[in-house]
């Protein structure tokens, strides 16, 4: 048996975007995802593409181990609009 070390694994990453749109009160509503992606440029892409047609759209990312229950500080990628605070 070897004791060599294995390589650093990179942690897992949460990519996500979610759109909103206001309610007749004003308030926010989500109307799309949360929609996890494959990649950064992916989520900036359809962030993008859903900026023209809602309130708020953001597209974020984080190390994320959920079996762990170990999650990073989330990274805005993108963003429009007022969205709500990121937990």
């Amino acid at each position: 048996m070897s004791d060599s070390l294995l390589p650093q694994q990179k942690a897992p990453r949460l990519i996500v975007v979610t759109a909103f749109d206001r309610d007749e009160s004003d308030d926010l509503q989500l109307v799309f995802g949360p929609a996890e992606q494959q990649t950064e440029d992916r989520a900036v892409r359809t962030a993008r593409g859903l900026a023209g047609k809602h309130a708020s759209v953001i597209a974020w990312s984080r190390d994320a181990n959920p079996s762990r229950g170990e999650y990073g500080e989330p990274t805005t990628l993108f963003v429009v609009g007022d969205v709500p605070d990121m937990e």
